[in-house]
């Protein structure tokens, strides 16, 4: 028996009710709903419903749509479609898929260009667009704040890193964010969350603001430059920092991590994580007390950092147990995955620094939060231009489903 294959479009003011009575019409002539989708924008549908049918009944399917469309005062328009257009279809939607979630400050206009002009040259079609931040205020003068969307891209994968490379280039041209993921199913069930602590969590660089307490800031910038240049391993430079901090008291331990500041964001982005069931973790080079003094304050799940001996109610300069460097970092965030029984395609880190690099390289997504060049060349995924709370857009939560989340509904 032979069948065509239409593609019904609607647009119009939307109603409801409409979805109902044009399903009623392909349901009464037997057609086959091979696609459909939708979306409204300021009340006003678009509408597209790929179907099969039986040849016979083609022309009283279109008259019948055609009458239900025109009752509801929308404007309807149908496409026969061959079958090689079809199988090309169908061939196209088995393409690697990528969501790419873009952030920007005001009306968003030249970065929605210059990242849309990209994905066109780089031969990446976009299937969907969905806003993730409230919508702004229309008012003569008003802007928004910032606006974030997330498009669901696919097309071939081979030019992808060329793709991020020039995405990164209009990025700190126009002073947008934006990340690029494979689009799997791990990618919306993220469950780990891990943070380096100094420059990321907090504002402060701990030790440094130790030293000019204690009189050695000077000498402690001079190894830590050292360490930057690649002269000394950081394990050298941290046990060489911390034996300046000799004779200090505990107590300006003590005062100094009362006093930190938490970056922008983070207050938000932790509470919302909580909500949503995330597991989070602090792995920092830093200081264990720091460490633990926000994890009290903040709820996190874990907290591994370095010790200071302490004897008689000062530091001695020394480290106690293993320091994290780098490497054990990775190595840290592996064995929290490992203990929560969470892939590691399910986790997420964020740090500045270069020693923060395996840690990103070894989640399933890594973010340059405020970093250097070559640490936001390096990451996948880079923050430049907003709080840690914009973590929450690369997994794919919305405004609303962050209000929702901090204001206690279900």
């Amino acid at each position: 028996m032979a069948h065509e294959i239409l593609l019904i479009n609607v647009s119009g003011q939307d109603k409801p009710g409409l979805m109902s009575e044009l399903t009623a019409s392909l349901s009464e002539y037997n057609a086959h709903i091979l696609d459909v989708g939708q979306a409204v924008i300021h009340n006003e549908l678009a509408l597209g419903i790929l179907v099969r049918v039986e040849a016979a009944q083609t022309g009283q399917l279109i008259k019948q749509v055609m009458f239900r469309a025109n009752e509801a005062g929308a404007t309807l328009r149908v496409s026969n479609v061959t079958d090689a257009d079809y199988r090309q279809w169908l061939q196209a939607s088995g393409q690697t898929r990528y969501i790419l979630t873009l952030l920007a400050n005001g009306d968003g206009s030249e970065p929605m260009h210059a990242v849309s002009t990209l994905t066109h040259e780089f031969g990446l079609n976009i299937d969907t667009v969905r806003r993730l931040t409230d919508r702004g205020d229309a008012s003569l003068g008003g802007r928004r704040e910032r606006l974030c969307v997330e498009m669901r891209v696919r097309g071939r994968s081979a030019e992808i890193s060329a793709l991020r490379s020039q995405l990164m280039q209009s990025a700190e041209h126009l002073n947008f964010d934006f990340s690029l993921q494979e689009d799997t199913v791990f990618r919306r069930n993220r469950r780990l969350v891990a943070f380096d602590m100094d420059s990321t969590l907090i504002t402060e660089e701990v030790i440094d603001e130790l030293a000019k307490r204690h009189g050695v800031g000077d000498a402690v910038s001079a190894i830590t430059a050292q360490a930057m240049a690649g002269e000394i391993d950081f394990q050298e430079s941290f046990r060489r920092r911390a034996a300046l901090l000799q004779g200090m008291p505990v107590e300006v331990l003590q005062q100094v991590a009362e006093g930190v500041q938490l970056n922008t964001g983070a207050t938000r982005l932790l509470r919302a994580l909580r909500h949503f069931g995330y597991k989070t973790a602090v792995i920092s080079g830093g200081f264990q007390y720091v460490g633990e003094h926000l994890q009290t304050r903040l709820g996190i799940d874990y907290v591994y950092a370095n010790a200071l001996v302490v004897r008689d109610g000062v530091m001695t300069g020394e480290v106690d147990g293993a320091i994290v460097d780098a490497a054990r970092k990775a190595d840290l965030l592996r064995e929290i995955a490992l203990k929560e029984d969470i892939a590691l395609a399910q986790t997420i880190a964020i740090g500045d620094g270069a020693n923060d690099l395996p840690m990103l390289a070894a989640a399933g997504l890594g973010v340059a939060f405020h970093a250097k060049a070559v640490v936001r060349e390096t990451a996948s995924h880079a923050i430049s231009n907003f709080g840690l709370d914009a973590v929450l857009y690369l997994i794919g939560f919305s405004d609303r489903d962050i209000n929702q989340a901090l204001s206690g509904d279900n």
